[in-house]
């Protein structure tokens, strides 16, 4: 296995554990961090629909909604780093570049 194709394995996981590529020496590749700020976003708004979840009637279905669009955007995420992209994901891809991880 290439050091390329580690790093491609390592942005894929990030989407999945974001953290995870934190814990190892992929965490100074730029690629990998890039993609480890766009997991770390979608995990943040996965968070937003639990919480939302809790409230009944419009916050339930705001969740559901919510985590239709955070499946959407997971996909597109691992797709980009399998292509060796660094896309933003729609609406929260901008919000990601600008964590400092």
């Amino acid at each position: 296995m290439t050091e390329k194709e580690k790093n491609i394995g390592m942005a894929v996981i990030a989407y999945i554990l974001f953290f995870i590529p934190l814990l190892t020496n992929a965490k100074d590749d730029p690629f990998v961090k890039y993609h480890v700020k766009q997991g770390l976003a979608l995990f943040l708004l996965g968070v937003a629909s639990m919480v939302l979840s809790f409230f009944p009637f419009l916050g339930g279905f705001l969740s559901i909604i919510l985590d239709i669009a955070i499946l959407v955007l997971f996909v597109m995420g691992v797709m980009n780093a399998l292509l060796e992209k660094e896309i933003p994901l729609p609406v929260i891809g901008q919000w990601a570049e600008k964590l400092n991880i």
